[in-house]
Parts: structure tokens; C-alpha cells; sequence
């Protein structure tokens, strides 16, 4: 069974990373991104997106899951939402450990894809962005009016259902 990770944990993750893996740049969703803010004190996996991928890092993630009992997983919102227009420029920075560069994936993405989602923890993970001004309801509705157009290339995601979703963060 795995560990829950902490973000001590979650560090000890990227020093290895960085240790095992050439240059490049891994992004950090969803809890892991919580877990650095402090919106949570734990996460049961750590979701990455890697761009541009750095050389050995799945030969290091197999490796390190194990080594430190972590689930890591490769999920981003945009294997869920289509991609939002300048996500990278706006993907904040978090450290570099060796020649890997790990930036939170942009916030706007991120809370977009907890809304569509719509789970509790998820609506909660949105309005802590929110308090803490990682985002703001405006930038949202931008950001959702740029893809709306595109959310036909995702079965999956109802534009209705997530446009009302939307609608409900912005009414409470």
C-alpha cells in the first residue's frame, strides 16, 4: 500500500526527480499544487505533466514510486478540458532541482478542470484558489468563453453541465 504524500514528501519527489532525470520541465496538479499552498495537509497521489519530458524521468518515476511508496501519476487538465491558450507563460514557478524546472500548471487550467470534474473536494480546491488569488472568477470566464468552441473534441466533458458548474462557483 502507498503512502499518503505530504508536501515533505512531495520535495523529497522533486530533489529526486532532479537528481535521476535530465533537463526539462515537470508540472504539478491538482493535489500536489494544494498540498504546496496549503489548501490540504495530505494528497493520496502526485499528478505531473512533463513539457518538454526530461530525459530518464519515467525510468525514474517506476523507480521512485516504489523507493518512496508514492503514487505519481501522468494526468493534467488538459487531458481532460482542451488546452487554455497561454498556459505555460502562466504556469508559476516552483523550484529547480538539478536541471528540471517544476512550475505548477497554470491555476486557471487547473481550477477550470476541478470545475468541470465538480466534486466537492474539487469545488473546494477551486474556491481556496480563489481565496488565495491564485485566479480570479473573471479570468475563469475568459479562460472557459477561449475553449468553449473546442469542448466538442471532448466527448467526455458536457458544455451545458459545465457552463452551470461555472455559473454556481460564481453565485455562491
Amino acid at each position: 500500500m502507498r503512502r499518503v504524500v505530504t508536501p515533505e514528501r512531495l520535495h523529497e519527489l522533486m530533489r529526486a526527480l532532479g537528481r535521476r532525470c535530465g533537463p526539462g520541465r515537470i508540472y504539478l496538479v491538482g493535489g500536489a499544487t494544494a498540498l504546496l499552498y496549503g489548501f490540504r495537509e495530505s494528497t493520496a497521489d502526485v499528478d505531473l505533466k512533463l513539457d518538454p519530458e526530461p530525459p530518464g524521468v519515467f525510468e525514474a518515476i517506476v523507480k521512485l514510486k516504489e523507493e518512496l511508496q508514492m503514487n505519481v501519476e501522468l494526468a493534467a487538465p488538459d487531458d481532460f478540458i482542451p488546452p487554455l491558450p497561454g498556459w505555460r507563460e502562466r504556469s508559476a514557478f516552483v523550484a529547480r532541482h538539478g536541471e528540471v524546472d517544476f512550475h505548477h500548471y497554470d491555476f486557471r487550467a487547473q481550477a477550470l478542470a476541478k470545475i468541470e470534474r465538480g466534486h466537492d473536494r474539487d469545488v473546494g480546491d477551486v474556491r481556496a484558489m480563489l481565496d488565495a488569488n491564485l485566479t480570479t472568477l473573471e479570468a475563469l470566464r475568459s479562460s472557459f468563453a477561449a475553449i468553449e468552441g473546442q469542448l466538442p473534441r471532448y466527448p467526455r466533458v458536457d458544455a451545458e453541465v459545465f457552463a452551470r458548474r461555472l455559473a454556481a462557483l460564481e453565485e455562491a
